[in-house]
């Protein structure tokens, strides 16, 4: 019997929610009965994809950069409907320039999105995850993570920062039964091709539907094997 299966509507937040790997995420969990809160900087898309997905999806306009908004808003979506038990961080800043000249507020910025809200928001849900006994975050990694690139330094070193997290978060809360694992992505994300990401999101359902004392804090997703 797989532990995670959902017996009433439970909560699923996406955070960065929109196109691509943060839409077929939560198409993933709405399969799976879940009610999913989709938060986004833009409200229009948001408000879109929301109404795209149905009545058991929610909209949440959110700027992960603002951590007291964040909290708030995680606060919220768990007070009206019930604790979290599967969080999604697939919010990123795609900031380009060299590590010799990029301006350093613009680098502080890309952590500041990147790595620092998922921190901010794993530590709101993971005392109710506790209480559960179980609870799944996952991270949308990228493979600028494991071969960094000099035109994205900011991005490289947001990455390898926020799968270095997840290893030291797994270490952390395996043992609470709560599952922290990522979705390391060697390539880009696109429809129609081995980086397509309804088969991107099937690797984070496989991820949360191991059952505990067998967690993987990582997939490498690279179907094809390229260079990142």
């Amino acid at each position: 019997m797989n532990p995670y299966e959902v017996k009433e509507v439970a909560t699923c937040v996406v955070l960065g929610a929109g196109a691509g790997v943060g839409q077929a995420v939560a198409r993933a969990f709405l399969g799976r009965g879940y009610h999913v809160a989709l938060c986004a900087r833009n409200r229009e898309k948001l408000d879109a994809l929301s109404a795209e997905l149905g009545e058991n999806a929610s909209a949440w306009h959110l700027d992960v950069s603002n951590l007291d908004e964040l909290k708030v808003c995680l606060a919220e979506i768990a007070e009206k409907h019930g604790d979290i038990e599967v969080l999604h961080f697939n919010a990123f800043s795609l900031t380009p320039g060299r590590g010799s000249r990029i301006d350093p507020e613009k680098f502080s910025y890309s952590l500041a999105v990147n790595v620092t809200p998922a921190l901010t928001a794993s530590q709101a849900v993971i005392p109710a995850m506790k209480g559960l006994g179980k609870g799944t975050i996952l991270f949308t990694g990228g493979g600028y993570a494991i071969q960094p690139a000099a035109n994205v330094t900011a991005l490289s070193v947001g990455k390898a920062a926020l799968r270095a997290l997840n290893q030291c978060l797994h270490e952390e809360l395996t043992s609470s039964g709560i599952h922290v694992a990522t979705v390391t992505i060697c390539g880009i994300v696109a429809p129609g091709t081995a980086f397509d990401p309804s088969v991107i999101a099937e690797s984070f359902l496989q991820l949360h539907d191991q059952p505990a004392g067998a967690f993987d804090a990582e997939i490498v997703f690279n179907p094809v094997a390229v260079p990142v």
